[in-house]
């Protein structure tokens, strides 16, 4: 591996994410919905997946840099459409009208401190192990298929578990309804579980080389992300405020995170 065509990588990787966040801030601030900042989210690895394709032509293996950005661009390509298709027309999200009435200051810094630096910074830092994986001169066959592997199992879940709950959501007769059927009743956040586990596979591509071993921080990051952050805790709080009783039964009965049978209902 070529720890010096890596480093120049890295670097232009993190420009590369500069000007998506940028882009995306210009437009989100014109059209006054901060949201759409979580589509292009995804998108995001993908421009970093390309950039790394295109940068380590000379250096990495061919077939493992084809696989590390056919797996990141399949599921950052599907993560933003749908939720540009779940988020168009709906106006604001309550979780960035919430943030946006904290503002004491000057609106332009302030979304840039609270939500695109520490967004592009978090996208950077999880995408390392795609980065480092496109570098790998001989990857281990085995370490690249179970990384395969796990991706497809996380990809899986992620997809089938948004995919019911849209099904569902169309439905008029489960209006008001709480999605407690599918996968939903084995996780309370199927999609949440599955991003974890996408990254994990990802993470596994660049492991055949130490170096890929040190970016375990990467989808520990992205795992703590969506467990005590942005995603499972944050969502969590504000459902039980909305739904009381019911809501609690389904936490009480359901895991919160790595998918298990439910337990029987208790009202």
């Amino acid at each position: 591996m070529s720890v010096a065509a890596l480093a120049l990588n890295l670097g232009l990787t993190l420009v590369a994410v500069v000007v998506v966040m940028a882009l995306t801030m210009a437009y989100a601030l014109r059209k006054q919905e901060q949201s759409i900042v979580d589509t292009i989210w995804g998108l995001g690895f993908v421009v970093i997946a390309i950039v790394s394709f295109f940068l380590s032509a000379a250096y990495g293996d061919t077939r493992q840099r084809v696989v590390a950005l056919a797996l990141t661009a399949i599921w950052g390509l599907r993560l933003g459409g749908y939720i540009y298709a779940r988020n168009r027309g709906k106006g604001e999200d309550p979780r960035y009208a919430a943030l946006l009435k904290r503002n004491q200051g000057k609106l332009v810094p302030y979304v840039v401190r609270t939500i695109y630096f520490p967004q592009g910074a978090i996208m950077w830092v999880v995408s390392l192990p795609v980065q480092v994986a496109m570098y790998v001169a001989k990857p281990i066959p085995a370490v690249l298929w179970a990384g395969v592997v796990v991706w497809a199992v996380g990809f899986a879940f992620e997809a089938i578990g948004d995919a019911q709950l849209a099904r569902f959501k169309r439905d008029p007769a489960n209006a008001g309804r709480l999605m407690d059927r599918g996968l939903w009743a084995w996780t309370r956040h199927p999609n949440y579980f599955g991003d974890s586990v996408v990254w994990t596979g990802l993470f596994l591509l660049a492991c055949s080389h130490w170096l890929g071993l040190v970016t375990v921080f990467a989808p520990a990051l992205m795992t703590y992300m969506l467990v005590a952050k942005s995603g499972k805790a944050l969502l969590e709080r504000r459902m039980s405020r909305s739904r009381g009783p019911e809501y609690a039964d389904y936490l009480a009965r359901t895991s919160g995170f790595l998918p298990r049978p439910p337990k029987a209902r208790t009202v």
